[in-house]
């Protein structure tokens, strides 16, 4: 049976590999095709992706100890759609030169704020209710 906490763990997983994946494609095969400027932006993509990833996994451990896991869970959703639209909107803008998607970019850093907010406070809510 897969829990939720596994599925959380398995996106970290995924995502993580999907950034080194990536790391690796924009290092060697981007190098000679963007300019510099974007390829800082798609290494920006690359390193949120994995921050982010690596916090999945650390999440998912943390759900099953969680006083509310479900919160915990919620946070980790936030994470992961985090993922999508802050590294996947400047994978695109930096291959595609749409610079209207960097007005995208700022939604996901939103939810990532949301979900390290909604993951501390349930952390912290906890720990008075244990108290």
């Amino acid at each position: 049976m897969v829990t939720l906490t596994n599925k959380y763990a398995a996106f970290g997983a995924v995502h993580a590999m999907l950034a080194v994946m990536l790391g690796a494609f924009g290092a060697h095969g981007l190098k000679d095709v963007l300019d510099s400027d974007m390829l800082d932006v798609f290494e920006t993509g690359v390193r949120y992706q994995m921050y982010h990833a690596l916090a999945l996994l650390a999440v998912a451990l943390l759900a099953g100890r969680a006083h509310r896991p479900q919160m915990i869970q919620r946070g980790a959703m936030l994470l992961h759609i985090g993922i999508f639209i802050f590294s996947g909107s400047l994978y695109v803008l930096s291959l595609s030169g749409i610079k209207w998607l960097g007005a995208i970019t700022p939604l996901g850093g939103v939810a990532f704020i949301a979900g390290w907010a909604m993951i501390a406070w349930t952390l912290w809510q906890g720990r008075h209710e244990k108290n």
